[in-house]
């Protein structure tokens, strides 16, 4: 499972695995979680989306719109199935 370092907004490194990553109207989204280990059920699990691509380098922030919240989640949902359990 890939790793990647998400800067929190006080400034602290967090990491997350990434668990699944998919497009949706152009824009990249990925379902990450706090635990390497997927069968861990209290792991939390966000969704991140692409605002920039530098290169190399992309930056990732946490989607907050509550509609296009539930519209990723949906399609991580049919994507995951019954391997993740995705609540809005």
């Amino acid at each position: 499972m890939e790793k990647i370092i998400f800067n929190g907004e006080d400034g602290e490194k967090i990491e997350l695995f990434v668990v699944d990553e998919t497009q949706l109207s152009g824009i990249k989204y990925l379902l990450v979680c706090e635990s390497e280990d997927e069968s861990e059920e209290e792991s939390a699990a966000y969704i991140l989306k692409e605002v920039t691509n530098e290169g190399a380098d992309s930056i990732y922030e946490f989607v907050e719109d509550d509609v296009e919240l539930e519209a990723v989640a949906k399609l991580f949902d049919e994507l995951v199935g019954d391997d993740a359990d995705i609540e809005i």
